[in-house]
């Protein structure tokens, strides 16, 4: 008798959760920035305005509503994505050691286009570091949002982060950084397109 032959299971490289909360968070984000933008525009903190066309909302009271609609996604999409991580370990596994030598190591390599993406189940120390980045850049971006929103009903939060005018500013860089770390991301994308794929196919 012959020996019946199994296909191979395809290699998963993002689980379902992940994915879904990855493009959930996109959204997110793309709903608070671009409405952001707009309730920006109505006190300004520095001498420019982001154009009209590039905001969300329509007007102050539009923007605001999207703004809490994305927040809310903002917030639990995130909580969800914390929670996994921790208590599935993904996070020890996928985002511990930090090696600072590495670090720069793999900088360099990615100046020079010679960073390897060979297998997409592990970040290189780069990812690992620009990843935390952005989960802790969130967490100030929640938080400093929670200040501006309800700060009366904060004022331990509010005290912490130098009262609400400083908030503002702190919520705003926070916004600039990630929007920074999404440019740098799309870039990434466009030069390593499998990634995009695993993404959505998760393998």
């Amino acid at each position: 008798m012959g020996m019946s032959m199994t296909p191979e299971k395809p290699i998963v490289i993002h689980p379902l959760w992940l994915r879904l909360t990855h493009w959930l968070n996109a959204l997110a984000m793309l709903i608070m920035v671009t409405s952001g933008w707009r309730i920006y525009n109505a006190s300004p903190l520095f001498n420019f305005r982001f154009i009209n066309e590039l905001t969300l909302g329509g007007w102050l009271g539009g923007a605001l509503q999207w703004h809490f609609a994305g927040m809310w996604l903002f917030g639990i999409n995130g909580l969800c994505y914390l929670l996994i991580n921790l208590f599935s370990g993904r996070f020890k596994r996928k985002f511990w050691p930090l090696s600072p030598r590495q670090f720069f190591t793999d900088i360099w390599a990615a100046l020079r286009g010679k960073l390897q993406h060979a297998d997409l189940r592990h970040y290189n120390m780069v990812q690992r570091a620009m990843y935390l980045f952005v989960i802790v850049t969130s967490v100030l971006m929640v938080v400093s949002g929670l200040v501006m929103w309800k700060s009366v009903q904060f004022p331990l939060l509010r005290t912490l982060l130098g009262g609400y005018e400083a908030a503002r500013y702190i919520h705003f860089f926070a916004m600039t950084a990630l929007v920074g770390f999404v440019a740098i991301h799309l870039i990434m994308v466009a030069l390593v397109p499998r990634t995009l794929l695993a993404m959505l196919r998760g393998r």
